[in-house]
């Protein structure tokens, strides 16, 4: 069997959202409190864990989206589309 190749870069929340048909907060808590395996977020190369963390105005909160755990989790394989 060929080794799958992966898209690079960070699957879109957007993109995410709408695999799973919830809303792009469903998919940012799961990250965050680690219910949804397909990524990590972090906050000025800290790794964001709580929820309370998420909040505005600590600063932006960036999240990384694993194409390849997404389609572990999934079977959707992301060709780059941004929704």
């Amino acid at each position: 069997m060929a080794e799958q190749e992966f898209h690079p870069g960070s699957v879109p929340v957007a993109v995410v959202a709408r695999i799973y048909g919830k809303d792009a907060s469903w998919v940012r808590a799961g990250i965050v409190s680690g219910w949804l395996p397909i990524g990590k977020a972090t906050r000025n190369g800290k790794l964001v864990t709580s929820i309370e963390e998420i909040d505005s105005r600590y600063g932006r909160t960036n999240f990384y989206i694993s194409p390849k755990l997404l389609y572990e989790e999934t079977g959707f394989l992301w060709k780059g589309e941004r929704r």
